[in-house]
């Protein structure tokens, strides 16, 4: 940075007379006058941004969720999922108030595109700045892949199932989506698409009443047959690997809070959007399992035995990833403008460097349509990492550090944190981050067993010059009901 933008910058408000504060700028926040912000716009409040918490939590969760209550049993589900809540809740809040404090200290910190992982290098230096940076980008660029492979089969299936387009294949659908995501991916930040949020969080709400109208349509025939499985401390334990991915979410947080108009209400925003999710999950849990018992299916709209709100509830799954894709990827987006030295402004710096990462998680897409299995392994790894593990030692070192240490950008040692760390806030955390290993090496062990079992077909742009036609490999099942799985609510021929 030259002297001139140096002192533009200062008379501007952007960048203090203080050396170390101004560092920021040089790492993920702001660099230069070409990519300074317009302070004030598009900031979001605590109720809006609690909307996004859920939103890019829930989702698959609704289906799976019932599923761990059936490895767990009921009570110890409930137990379970309350701790998982509490704990990831817990590690939200210590992220919001790590950042919150980096802010205090750093008056003119301006705009970060990406505040993970500035947090790490705050906190715990250079090194793992490069390691959360990498870690956050594969977990999102995955999830991106995975919920564009998701709602286009489930939409391809819609198509040639229930509209019977056969002519359309899923290679093709899978394309036009991306390209109907595409404009909405080049909103700057979540402070422009929120709208886009409120939309998601309307179908997943749709599609929980869908589920909860199903189970009880079904609940007077099959809960008088209905069997409760045998759990054991095994499926207990693999059960815990599910209950860990439902709460993920915490790469976005930070990117959240940091478009809020009072980053400090993020306190707020993060009960109010793990009580949501919880609201949203407990109930549904229950019902099923009491209704459904050993007889549910790996997924609990596959249970549902009234074909309209099976299907209905897929749609709005599907409609839901699409839109919470955009989240996903939106931090993606800003660092990799960050490395490219794009403007914050709207322009074609933006319309180029977003239309090449979406066009990447296209073409993974397009690759290996089976990506799922994929990303089952590398998730088990990364998910855990970024939301128990990181958020505490973020907090853990962040408090540690004195403030002359903080102003010197001195990093205290491992001892130091053990030392100065009150022993009931160490005891906690180390809790949370060994149950988190524990969950990423059950996660992971469930991961291989699936890529060991999975068929992976050829790439879509090689099926163009073979006789190879990909089928979706999304398919609605018909799950009956009862100790035997024999009955048929609707009485319907050959439905089971």
């Amino acid at each position: 940075m030259n002297a001139e933008q140096s002192k533009s910058l200062l008379s501007s408000g952007h960048l203090s007379a203080d050396p170390y504060i101004n560092n920021c700028y040089s790492e993920m926040c702001m660099s230069t006058t070409q990519v300074a912000p317009q302070p004030g716009k598009h900031k979001i409040g605590w109720v809006i941004a609690a909307i996004f918490i859920i939103a890019d939590m829930v989702g698959g969760g609704v289906v799976a969720m019932p599923v761990a209550f059936k490895l767990s049993g009921l009570p110890m589900g409930i137990i379970i999922m309350l701790t998982v809540a509490v704990s990831f809740e817990y590690t939200g809040y210590l992220l919001g108030k790590v950042w919150n404090k980096i802010m205090e200290r750093n008056p003119h910190i301006g705009v970060c595109r990406k505040p993970f992982p500035e947090m790490a290098k705050r906190t715990m230096g250079t090194n793992m700045q490069r390691f959360t940076s990498v870690l956050g980008n594969v977990t999102q660029f995955g999830v991106s892949v995975v919920y564009l492979l998701l709602s286009s089969n489930i939409i391809h299936y819609f198509l040639s199932h229930v509209l019977h387009i056969e002519s359309v294949s899923n290679c093709l659908v899978i394309t036009v989506l991306a390209f109907l995501i595409w404009p909405f991916t080049l909103l700057a930040s979540p402070g422009e698409f929120w709208v886009v949020i409120v939309f998601a969080m309307l179908t997943t709400v749709i599609a929980v009443v869908s589920i909860h109208t199903g189970i009880a349509l079904d609940s007077s025939a099959c809960f008088n047959a209905v069997a409760y499985p045998h759990t054991t401390s095994t499926s207990t334990v693999l059960s815990f690997g599910i209950f860990l991915f439902a709460f993920s979410g915490h790469y976005v947080f930070p990117t959240i809070q940091h478009d809020m108009k009072n980053p400090r209400d993020f306190t707020k925003s993060i009960f109010a959007g793990f009580l949501g999710v919880v609201i949203l999950y407990l109930p549904l849990c229950v019902f099923a399992f009491v209704v459904y018992g050993d007889s549910m299916a790996e997924s609990v709209i596959y249970s549902i035995q009234s074909p309209s709100l099976q299907l209905l509830a897929n749609l709005m799954i599907a409609f839901h990833c699409i839109m919470t894709l955009v989240i996903v990827i939106n931090p993606l987006n800003q660092e990799v403008e960050h490395y490219a030295k794009i403007s914050h402004a709207f322009g074609i710096g933006r319309v180029i460097t977003r239309t090449i990462v979406l066009f990447l998680v296209l073409f993974v897409a397009l690759t290996v349509p089976d990506f799922q299995p994929v990303m089952n392994l590398v998730g088990a790894s990364t998910i855990p990492m970024g939301c128990a593990v990181l958020p505490s030692l973020f907090y853990l070192y962040s408090e540690a550090a004195t403030e002359e240490e903080w102003r010197k950008g001195k990093i205290p040692t491992l001892k130091e944190v053990l030392e100065r760390t009150d022993k009931t806030v160490l005891i906690i955390n180390l809790v949370i981050i060994f149950g988190a290993i524990l969950g990423g090496v059950l996660g992971s062990y469930q991961g291989v067993l699936k890529l060991i079992k999975a068929k992976f077909t050829e790439p879509c742009y090689i099926r163009l010059f073979t006789e190879t036609t990909y089928n979706s490999t999304f398919q609605v099942k018909n799950v009956c009901c009862g100790m035997n799985r024999d009955i048929n609510v609707f009485n319907v021929t050959d439905f089971c």
